[in-house]
């Protein structure tokens, strides 16, 4: 690959990077193309140098959220297949996770923003969730039936009690809705 396109390839990530961040931390249509360049160190005439709309944007920058997870385990040399329930649960309802919507999880962050995205958003987000669902059924007991029920009932409370957790303002009350939840995921293995 040529300079300038290896060029052009880290600038379009830097741009998604942070698309990725901004939009889990003030929603979709909480950030502009023209504050995004910005932030991003770059022109808004560049945008279309690299997306050829908004929405192409924003379904780019939500893959990339969802794919975070991965990154930072294999960051931190986690091999997600040998997690356990209570590993996956200590992990995703921590503090840091609350206090820290722009690396988090984009289902604790922007469920209700995807719900009225465009097809395409809802198209990564729909594959995320099955994916979602099928590791945490692989780390859950029972027959496969029983594995799967447990699995959605466990991100669902997930995602949501990391979103109730942060609303809370009460920081006693948030905590015991991370530790609440953390015990009921963590179990799922029983």
């Amino acid at each position: 690959m040529g300079r300038s396109q290896l060029e052009k390839q880290k600038t379009h990530e830097k741009i998604v990077e942070t698309a990725s961040r901004r939009l889990r931390e003030e929603g979709l249509e909480g950030v502009g193309v023209a504050d995004l360049m910005k932030e991003a160190g770059l022109t808004v005439g560049g945008f279309y140098k690299h997306f050829a709309s908004r929405d192409d944007l924003v379904a780019e920058a939500i893959q990339s959220a969802f794919d975070s997870w991965g990154r930072k385990l294999e960051a931190d040399g986690i091999d997600p297949a040998k997690m356990t329930a209570a590993d996956v649960a200590d992990r995703y309802l921590s503090a840091y996770h609350r206090d820290n919507p722009g690396e988090g999880c984009p289902f604790a962050a922007l469920t209700s923003d995807i719900s009225r995205g465009d097809d395409k958003a809802r198209g990564i987000a729909t594959e995320r969730l099955r994916l979602n669902f099928e590791a945490l059924a692989s780390k859950a007991s029972g027959a496969h039936a029983e594995r799967r029920r447990k699995a959605v009932i466990a991100f669902a409370m997930m995602a949501g009690g990391v979103g109730l957790a942060r609303i809370s303002s009460d920081e006693a009350l948030s905590a015991e809705i991370l530790e609440t939840v953390r015990d009921f995921v963590a179990a799922i293995d029983k």
